[in-house]
């Protein structure tokens, strides 16, 4: 039997959410203190209001009392993948706390596992790989749910030129990337041509990111066409203010871009020549755009108190 093979092209930013985790001493009339926008103080782990803690905690069956904080470079619900962000590293910090070991494929397929068949959520599984491995990838999926990851290796110049013109625009717009996934899913049968062609639009990618003679304004125009097949696969995708955005920064100069996650909202990417990303800045003045560069180690451990 064939498989059908589905790639995707991954790159990791270098705008983080950090997990600090302890015991929580037993002299406080709470057991665990969670902190994230709020402060949770509560004795019993059902009772955690913080869906994606509650569901991590209940899978690791922890007995003792914790403190966890979670914070973070950029907002939530923002198209970046933030919430397989903290996933990703809650679990990370709750195997290295029991004193286990977790490679970067295990620590994929347990957040997947947690988003998906734990918390019923729709969602796809790139956010958990990028999180884990970080790096700019070539990712392969099969239909029994397997993936292949393939870094994608750039020569120096070509690396330094893709980081400089590379710029995220927030639209002020926060949503519920599951629920923007959820109407894809439901119309997953009607949109299989749409998909075939983003398929191509990967493949197409990955030769000219890999090529001697890579050019940043046809990498700018692909992913223009790819964010332009992609509004195809629901209305729901883009909006007015998007569109409007998206518009604006193509007229100051960018070669292409996409809203980034699921849709209607969060972070719009432009490729621009790094010479004109102030220009860029100046037309959206009143938004706020971050720069930001590939990131190459993935989850990762900045102390571990012994």
């Amino acid at each position: 039997m064939n498989e059908t093979v589905l790639p995707c092209k991954v790159s990791a930013i270098d705008k983080f959410c950090y997990v600090t985790l302890r015991e929580l001493p037993p002299f406080f009339s709470h057991k665990h203190r969670i902190v994230y926008s709020k402060v949770e103080l509560v004795n019993e782990i059902e009772t955690i209001g913080h869906h994606v803690e509650k569901g991590v905690l209940n899978q690791y069956d922890i007995k003792v009392g914790l403190e966890i904080h979670h914070d973070a470079d950029l907002p939530a619900r923002s198209g970046l993948g933030s919430s397989s962000s903290f996933t990703v590293g809650l679990i990370h910090a709750l195997s290295v706390f029991r004193g286990d070991k977790i490679d970067k494929k295990n620590l994929a397929n347990q957040a997947t596992y947690i988003e998906q068949v734990v918390l019923k959520e729709a969602v796809g599984n790139q956010d958990q790989i990028w999180a884990s491995y970080g790096g700019f990838n070539r990712i392969d999926f099969d239909n029994k749910g397997n993936f292949k990851v393939a870094p994608i290796i750039l020569e120096k110049e070509q690396l330094a030129l893709l980081n400089n013109s590379l710029v995220i625009v927030f639209s002020g717009v926060s949503r519920i990337s599951s629920t923007v996934a959820r109407s894809q899913l439901d119309k997953i049968n009607d949109t299989r041509d749409v998909r075939f062609r983003l398929r191509e639009i990967v493949e197409s990618a990955h030769q000219m990111v890999t090529s001697l003679n890579f050019e940043l304004t046809e990498f700018g125009k692909l992913i223009n066409e790819s964010w332009n097949v992609k509004k195809e696969l629901d209305v729901n995708v883009s909006n007015p203010k998007i569109d409007e955005i998206y518009q604006k920064g193509l007229e100051a100069g960018a070669y292409g871009g996409k809203l980034l996650g699921a849709g209607n909202g969060g972070f719009i990417l432009f490729i621009i020549d790094p010479t004109k990303r102030e220009k860029l800045k100046e037309a959206l003045r009143g938004l706020i755009t971050v720069d930001v560069n590939i990131d190459w180690e993935g989850s990762k451990l900045l102390f571990e108190r012994r």
